[in-house]
C-alpha cells in the first residue's frame, strides 16, 4: 500500500496540492465542507444570467496549464483568451481611461489619456517587471522558511535589488515619484486591493502586482472563471484523487510530533501527510486547538473583505468592458475607513466584472451579468444588513450618475455576498479574503510557512499562507508544498 495523504479544503490551492501529491505517488483524498469543488471559484445561475461568485481577474494562465499537464500530455479541456483591454477606469469628473496591456501600449495610453511622459511610464513598467522577475523565483515560487532556499544564488540578485523594491516607502509614495497625474497614481494604487491591503501603508514592493496585468495582460477562461476549478477538479479525478463533499473536518489528529490523520463528520481517516487549505487561523483554532499557534504571524492585521452584488441587468452598456473600476473621489479616506473605522464610506470605489462581454451565454441578448464589488472591512460585529443596504443604495446612486441611468430599475436578478456569508462559506476568519494584509514593510515576508516546524507531515496551502492571496499565489503554494514533501520524504 502506498503513502496516504489528505487535503482539507477543495479550493484551488487544495486541489492543486492534491494533484501534485498524486503525482508523487500518494494515495490522496480531499475533504470539503461544501457540496462543490473550487472554493471561492464557483458559479451561480439566476434566471438567464450566470455569475462567477468569486475571483474575476485571471493572470498567469501557464500555471493552470502546467498543473493540467502533470503526469500526462492529456489534460482536461481548458481554453482562455487574452483581453485586449485590461480595464476601464471611471472618475467622478466624468472622464474615463481605457487601458490596454503591454508596456508600449500602456505607456502610450498614459501619455494620450493622462498626459504622462511616455519614457517615464516605460521606466516604471520596466522597474516593476524587473522587481517581479527578481522576487518570483526566490520569494514566490519557493519557501522563505527553509535554509536551503537561502543558499540559492538567485537570492543574492534579489537582495541586491532591495533599494529598488520600495520596502521603505509606500506604494502611493513610489507611484507619486514617477507620475504627475493623480489619476495615474490612483490607477496604480488600486493594485494594493489585489491582496486586500492599503496603498497608503503597503510597501512599494507590492507595485509588482501591476506587472501581471499591465505588462502581460489579463485573460478570461472560456466558460468563465469557474472553468478553472472544473478543469483542475477533472485533472485530480483523472489522477485517482478521491473527493469527499459535505464533509466538515473536526480535528487534525496528532500524536507527539507526527500527524496521524483527520476526524471528519463521517469518521476517522488516517494519513501520514495532511495539507490544510483552510484559513490558517481556523486550522489552528478549530482543528488543532491543543497545538500552540504562531501568534506573532496570526495576529497581524487582516486583509479586507468585500460586499458583492450579483445583478442581472436588462440592458447593455457599451461603455463598459469586462473589467471596470468606478473610483472614489476620496480614495485615501476609503482605506482609512476600511482599516481604522471598520466601515464602508458613502462614496466607495466600485468594481464591475461583466463576463457576458466575452461569454455571450452568461446573459440574455438584452442584458449583462454584473458582478459588483466594493471592498469591505472584516467582520467585527457590524450591523451587516444595515451596512449592506446602505452600500447598495450608494452604489446605485453613484453608478446612476456616472452611467446616466437609474440602475435600480434595470435589475431583474439579484443576490449578494458579504463578510458574514464569506466566513460561513469559505471559512475565512472574520470574512477576510486574503488572510493577513500587507500593510507593513515586511508583512509579505511574514506569512505563515507552507509547512509546520513542529509537526511532521503537516503542510499549509492557499491564500492565507506563503506566498499570499490570489489564484497564481495559491497555485504557487501547492508547488512549494510539493518541493517540501520531496525534501521531507526523500522523493526524487
Amino acid at each position: 500500500m502506498g503513502r496516504k495523504a489528505i487535503v482539507i479544503g477543495a479550493g484551488i490551492g487544495g486541489i492543486a496540492s492534491a494533484i501534485r501529491l498524486a503525482h508523487l505517488g500518494f494515495d490522496t483524498e480531499v475533504y470539503e465542507a461544501n457540496a462543490f469543488p473550487g472554493g471561492k471559484i464557483n458559479s451561480k445561475k439566476m434566471g438567464s444570467y450566470r455569475f462567477d461568485m468569486g475571483p474575476s481577474v485571471f493572470t498567469e494562465p501557464h500555471l493552470i496549464e502546467e498543473l493540467l499537464h502533470i503526469n500526462s500530455d492529456k489534460s482536461p479541456e481548458f481554453d482562455f483568451i487574452k483581453l485586449p483591454v485590461s480595464c476601464h477606469y471611471f472618475f467622478e469628473d466624468g472622464s474615463m481611461v481605457s487601458l490596454p496591456s503591454g508596456p508600449e501600449k500602456v505607456a502610450q495610453a498614459f501619455h494620450d489619456q493622462l498626459g504622462e511622459d511616455k519614457e517615464v511610464s516605460l521606466a516604471y513598467l520596466e522597474m516593476i517587471k524587473k522587481n517581479y522577475e527578481a522576487v518570483y523565483p526566490v520569494f514566490i515560487s519557493a519557501s522563505l522558511h527553509r535554509l536551503r532556499q537561502w543558499m540559492n544564488k538567485g537570492i543574492f540578485w534579489a537582495l541586491s535589488r532591495i533599494p529598488k523594491y520600495g520596502l521603505f516607502r509606500t506604494m502611493d509614495h513610489v507611484n507619486k515619484t514617477y507620475f504627475k497625474n493623480a489619476k495615474t497614481v490612483q490607477i496604480l494604487n488600486r493594485f494594493a486591493t489585489y491582496n486586500g491591503s492599503s496603498p497608503y501603508r503597503a510597501p512599494g514592493l507590492l507595485n509588482v502586482i501591476a506587472h501581471l496585468e499591465l505588462n502581460i495582460g489579463p485573460y478570461i477562461p472560456k466558460g468563465g472563471m469557474v472553468s478553472i476549478s472544473k478543469a483542475v477538479y477533472e485533472k485530480a479525478l483523472s489522477m485517482g484523487v478521491k473527493f469527499h463533499f459535505n464533509q466538515k473536518i473536526e480535528e487534525i489528529i496528532i500524536e507527539g510530533n507526527q500527524v496521524l490523520g483527520i476526524r471528519s463528520s463521517s469518521g476517522i481517516a488516517m494519513a501520514e501527510v495532511i495539507i490544510s487549505n483552510m484559513d490558517v487561523h481556523y486550522t489552528y483554532e478549530k482543528l488543532m486547538p491543543g497545538l500552540e499557534a504562531p501568534k506573532k504571524i496570526l495576529n497581524q492585521e487582516k486583509s479586507t473583505s468585500a460586499v458583492v452584488f450579483y445583478w442581472g441587468i436588462k440592458k447593455k452598456f457599451p461603455q463598459l468592458d469586462v473589467h471596470n473600476i468606478f473610483f472614489s473621489e476620496k480614495y485615501s479616506d476609503e482605506f482609512k475607513s476600511l482599516f481604522e473605522g471598520r466601515d464602508i464610506i458613502d462614496d466607495p470605489t466600485i468594481y464591475i466584472h461583466v463576463s457576458s462581454k466575452i461569454e455571450l451565454n452568461d446573459a440574455p441578448s438584452h442584458g449583462e451579468n454584473w458582478f459588483v464589488m466594493v471592498n469591505a472591512p472584516i467582520n467585527e460585529g457590524q450591523n451587516w444588513e444595515e451596512l449592506r443596504e446602505r452600500t447598495r443604495e450608494n452604489i446605485l446612486r453613484k453608478l446612476g450618475v456616472i452611467l446616466g441611468l437609474p440602475i435600480k430599475d434595470l435589475i431583474e436578478e439579484e443576490d449578494y455576498t458579504d463578510p458574514i456569508r464569506m466566513e460561513a462559506l469559505y471559512s475565512g476568519k472574520q470574512g477576510s479574503i486574503y488572510g493577513n494584509s500587507s500593510n507593513s514593510r515586511m508583512a509579505a515576508f511574514n506569512r505563515h510557512p507552507n509547512f509546520s516546524n513542529k509537526i511532521r507531515g503537516l503542510y499549509f496551502a492557499g491564500v492565507t499562507v506563503h506566498p499570499g492571496g490570489g489564484i497564481p499565489l495559491a497555485l504557487n503554494s501547492a508547488k512549494i508544498i510539493e518541493k517540501c514533501i520531496r525534501e521531507d520524504f526523500k522523493i526524487d
